[in-house]
């Protein structure tokens, strides 16, 4: 979706080549709605230019920078040149990633929702996020709570967080949660210490996977996870709950998981 206000001066901003004459090209604004500008010559390139077609085509993507807005002449001043290698592919890559949370929106709110409502919830997660892409991605990861501080009702919240963990590609993953482990047996420290093997999995851990099981205090026990998807990760946090369960459980103790921690620091 489009914005529909106008560019800030100094902003970079993505277009397309729209039209080229002898004294500059101008150029669709891809990220707002019903925008034009207009590099002049002097800015398309640096040094003299004898014909600006062999800098850029029409139909080309190009990233410029705003020189100047004036919103009583509907005119806006940008240059080409301004714009090095580093910021080019950074706005690129910037502007194909809010494609990809534009066609997320629609995924979860529908390709017919409204402007409006659209825009409500874009705004609430601008409100906490530096863009709709760092929402999906955050949510992706952390789930419900990434978005706690994000003004929408529960249900808007949780198609979001559906809608990214069905969609968004991330590096990795990281969860944790936590075990707590107790035996009363004269041998207790034994089966414990077995417990904790049985939760790193005995070696038996994909390599896609790195799974660590540290002390936090007694009787409680970290255990972190970070696989390539939510989905994974999380199945592998339980499992290892799991197993430490049915370990410390059939030596006489007992052992409780949960996701947050319940023993203060000392």
């Amino acid at each position: 979706m489009k914005y529909s206000g106008w560019p800030e001066q100094g902003e970079l901003v993505v277009g397309k080549v729209d039209e080229i004459t002898d004294f500059g090209v101008f150029v669709d604004l891809e990220e707002y709605e019903d925008k034009r500008g207009l590099a002049h010559i002097s800015e398309v390139a640096s040094g003299w230019i004898k014909n600006v077609r062999d800098h850029v085509r029409e139909g080309q993507t190009v990233v410029a920078k705003v020189l100047d807005v004036d919103e009583g002449s509907q005119q806006i001043d940008l240059s080409i040149k301004d714009v090095n290698e580093h910021q080019r592919k950074e706005k690129i890559q910037e502007w194909k990633n809010e494609q990809k949370a534009d066609k997320w929106m629609s995924i979860a709110f529908g390709e017919e929702v409204s402007d409006e409502r659209y825009g409500e919830i874009a705004d609430a997660l601008l409100a906490e996020f530096e863009s709709l892409y760092d929402a999906f991605e955050s949510a992706a990861i952390h789930g419900n709570e990434a978005l706690d501080d994000v003004d929408l009702d529960e249900g808007d919240v949780d198609t979001i967080v559906e809608t990214a963990r069905e969609n968004v590609s991330v590096p990795y993953v990281n969860v944790t949660g936590y075990v707590d482990l107790e035996c009363p047996t004269g041998d207790g420290v034994d089966h414990i210490k077995a417990a904790l093997q049985a939760a790193e999995g005995n070696g038996e851990v994909s390599d896609e996977i790195e799974l660590s099981v540290s002390y936090v205090g007694s009787p409680e026990y970290r255990i972190q996870v970070q696989a390539p998807d939510y989905k994974t990760a999380e199945s592998e946090l339980e499992a290892s709950a799991e197993r430490a369960r049915k370990s410390i459980t059939a030596a006489g103790g007992t052992a409780h998981y949960h996701r947050e921690r319940e023993t203060d620091d000392e």
